[in-house]
């Protein structure tokens, strides 16, 4: 029995391990820390690149393999936090979701229109718009309503305040989808087949 990795396994592993080390950089990118305890960050730029760049698949590894790192205690989360404590915060439920979002974007990213890289771009912002912040923040209000103990309608005002910033950063995932899709035309967007 060959223990050997295949080119294609090779790879897949690669664009996994980069795109966790990217959550990791924009974790560089100082948060703006907000009092009820979830601070704005860069990183769920990542999580929409992940699911769009690679799948539904490889972008939930790639997220859960970042976590994993920031469990055992590397500080990668935005403003140098790690550890298992982070998962006690009112922040958890968007923690939580990372993964599951990038797979849930990744996964409406492969259904949508790629015959050009324009149409790949405005399928990129959908899904980042349906994944990384519909799905993403819903899972961002249960951890509040969870951690927070806060009502229904408290943590979806709270919720509120990153919308924003999200919409923002579905804008240059569509930028940055876009370019690869012109650059590198059989860059299969979405983990397509």
């Amino acid at each position: 029995m060959s223990t050997s990795l295949s080119r294609q396994q090779a790879q897949s592993f690669s664009l996994v391990a980069l795109m966790a080390a990217l959550m990791a950089v924009l974790g560089l990118i100082p948060k703006i820390d907000l009092p009820f305890g979830v601070p704005i960050t860069a990183q769920s730029l990542a999580v929409m690149l992940a699911g769009c760049l690679l799948g539904a698949r490889r972008g939930f590894q790639a997220i859960a393999l970042f976590l994993l790192a920031v469990a055992v205690g590397l500080p990668l989360l935005s403003g140098g936090r790690g550890g298992l404590g982070v998962f006690m915060a009112p922040s958890v439920g968007y923690l939580a979701g990372y993964p599951l979002a990038a797979g849930v974007t990744g996964a409406l990213m492969a259904r949508l229109p790629a015959a050009t890289p324009r149409r790949i771009a405005l399928s990129a912002f959908a899904a980042s718009v349906l994944g990384g912040v519909v799905f993403l923040h819903a899972m961002g209000i249960a951890g509040l309503m969870l951690m927070a103990s806060m009502p229904l309608r408290q943590a979806v005002m709270i919720d509120l305040a990153f919308v924003p910033g999200d919409l923002i950063k579905c804008a240059l995932c569509a930028l940055v989808v876009h370019s690869i899709a012109w650059a590198l035309p059989d860059w299969r967007m979405g983990g397509r087949a």
